[in-house]
């Protein structure tokens, strides 16, 4: 972030002439929360923000020089840029691909664009994208025990390089994203909510101002338009995801910030030329403070304003949480992963910091890839792979390579006990033949059918994986740090819910079903020694009554549960009691969840209760 405010202050003071407006464009950029917060994760948006700054400053040190040489000196360190920019992210592309142009006709009009100078160019390009020679490296050698594609080929490469499986310039695969103008208006209004209104207005005040005036910077000024136009055109049309969700919103919102770095600098500029009318129409020397008393105030505002939010020293919810789901396993576990989240997390403790080398990483969606197997099958000896590639329907396939399903891969590795985290691949229901899913924690165990599901002790042997401490909705909607405490939050009700569904669907004795909804309302716990022991605390109402802050829908599942308890005969619990706690707990559902499509009957069902309840209480008086 250092580096890159640097550059900004440096390209926005030469553009304006003035060192407030410095200052200010770098400023409010790299304290800006989106800037500041993924300028300390592990991410290629803080080295894109670099480029992006560097491409700009370079273009601007073009436009000012004055002799030949030094103009063809800096086109060709902006071409080497350009390419070695192209090798973190292919966002850029879209600045690269305006600034080229307008370097071209500039030299072009000094008569200084030769053969010689374009193939001079040409080759500082090609040779900023050397960086990509790891990938075809890195393939053929196959050292990698993770990696994406195989680059070994050159259709492989250009599969890559592109982002073919994911679609080339689209942020995810198979999604159906907001509209462009939905974008484009979240954009506006996020850059207000990022930098404010009054860095937007001296934006637009530096093109109006250069409109109005033939000034030297006004071809610079009308190309970073262009770009931030062309750019957030482009990126609103390829982003295809709905933004109405938090977390897809923290993803497209990343993006923004190569716009805004482009607004920053017209602020700068757009603050200096503010003065300089100002100075001009009154005369006084004295606005040249207000400048710095502006630039001065909008920067600490900046600071004061997000310091709270990223401020991440004590942040480690992702660690605790892959952490968590490690120390769970049970040892040569196999780990079929599924999603970013526990993907990359399980991945990163396992691979970079050597935890838990005993278990073994699976990920689910790659397995669909026909290049994964052939690459990372020689990483996990312990795992036997029935064929070459994942597919629910088995066979052979036209590229001579052979298909296996899940259950196959199962029964194959049935000396090993497999989790799936979080979630299974729907595609390929093959599983359910011989196996049923048993939850552990935020994962699912893959158990044999034939293995008879026995609640106390399922209850006894996953009571300590529920290790959870961080408050419930502590974290911003569109965090991964969000995602990862509601899936432990939501895996304390998993247990009982699936004791419960357990009763509600499998076709068991009546004295048997009635065990299982007494299970689902039990709860172990542990006495003054130590010792598990069953007590009459309900699974649902601890969970439920002994937390402030809970996911909503633990009300419903507590309900329900109370509602068939009611039925149950022979139950220690009072119907009065039960049925009150069906009531409170919908009426509190009701008010919280107002968009389920079963609120109205609910609603309705609450009015036969409450009638139900103030019968059994005329009952019991008489």
């Amino acid at each position: 972030m250092l580096k890159t405010s640097t550059v900004l202050s440096s390209r926005s003071f030469r553009l304006s002439g003035s060192h407030a407006g410095g200052i200010l464009a770098a400023g409010v950029f790299s304290f800006s929360r989106l800037t500041w917060q993924w300028s300390i994760a592990a991410e290629v948006f803080s080295l894109n923000n670099l480029f992006v700054g560097l491409l700009m400053a370079l273009t601007v040190r073009f436009e000012e020089a004055a002799a030949a040489k030094e103009r063809s000196k800096i086109a060709v360190i902006g071409a080497f840029s350009c390419g070695l920019s192209l090798c973190n992210q292919h966002t850029i592309v879209l600045y690269v691909l305006c600034i080229i142009p307008w370097i071209l006709f500039r030299l072009l009009k000094e008569k200084e664009l030769a053969f010689s100078s374009l193939l001079k160019l040409t080759l500082a390009f090609s040779a900023g994208l050397l960086p990509y020679i790891y990938l075809p490296v890195s393939s053929y050698l196959n050292h990698a025990r993770w990696t994406w594609g195989d680059q070994t080929t050159l259709r492989g490469f250009l599969t890559h390089f592109l982002r073919e499986e994911y679609g080339t310039f689209s942020l995810a695969k198979s999604e159906i994203g907001s509209s462009v103008s939905t974008i484009l208006l979240s954009q506006i209004i996020n850059m207000k909510t990022e930098l404010s209104f009054n860095i937007q207005a001296l934006a637009v005040w530096a093109n109006i101002c250069l409109a109005r005036k033939d000034r030297r910077q006004s071809s610079l000024v009308w190309l970073f338009t262009g770009m931030l136009f062309i750019y957030s055109l482009f990126f609103a049309w390829r982003a295809n995801l709905d933004i109405s969700k938090p977390l897809f919103m923290g993803v497209v919102e990343r993006f923004w910030m190569q716009s805004n770095a482009v607004v920053a600098v017209l602020a700068g500029l757009g603050l200096a030329t503010l003065v300089s009318e100002t100075n001009r129409v009154l005369n006084c020397n004295g606005i040249q403070y207000l400048e710095w008393l502006s630039a001065t105030l909008f920067v600490t505002y900046q600071i004061y304003s997000n310091y709270s939010i990223c401020d991440q020293r004590t942040n480690n919810v992702i660690d605790q949480f892959a952490r968590n789901l490690l120390d769970s396993m049970p040892r040569d576990a196999i780990i079929l992963l599924r999603g970013d989240l526990p993907g990359n997390s399980l991945r990163y403790l396992h691979y970079c910091e050597g935890l838990r080398p005993d278990v073994s990483l699976v990920d689910q969606e790659m397995m669909t890839y026909e290049w994964y197997l052939p690459k990372m099958a020689r990483h996990l000896p312990g795992v036997h792979f029935p064929g070459d590639r994942w597919n629910p329907v088995e066979g052979v396939l036209p590229s001579g390579m052979v298909t296996f399903n899940l259950y196959h891969f199962l029964e194959m590795n049935k000396q090993k006990e497999t989790f799936v985290c979080i979630g299974i691949h729907e595609g390929d229901p093959t599983w359910k033949k011989g196996y049923s899913l048993w939850p552990w924690g935020s994962c699912d165990k893959l158990v044999p059918s034939r293995i008879v599901f026995n609640p106390e002790e399922w209850i006894k042997s996953t009571a300590s994986i529920y290790n959870w401490t961080e408050e419930y909705g502590r974290f911003d909607p569109s965090s991964w740090e969000s995602v990862a405490n509601e899936e432990m939050w939501q895996a304390r009700m998993k247990t009982p819910f699936f004791i419960f569904n357990l009763a509600e669907t499998a076709k068991v004795p009546p004295n048997v079903k009635a065990q299982l909804y007494t299970h689902a309302y039990k709860k172990i716990c542990q006495d003054n020694n130590g010792m598990p022991t069953f007590a009459v605390f309900q699974l649902y109402k601890e969970i439920v009554y002994f937390q402030e802050e809970h996911p909503v829908n633990w009300h419903k599942n507590y309900a329900i549960a109370c509602e068939r308890m009611l039925r149950l005969p022979g139950t220690d619990a009072k119907p009065e009691v039960l049925l009150s706690e069906t009531i409170r707990h919908f009426r509190l559902y009701t008010q919280k969840a107002q968009s389920d499509p079963q609120r109205a009957d609910i609603i309705a069902a609450l009015k036969h209760l409450r009638r139900e309840l103030q019968s059994l209480r005329n009952t019991k008086k008489v």
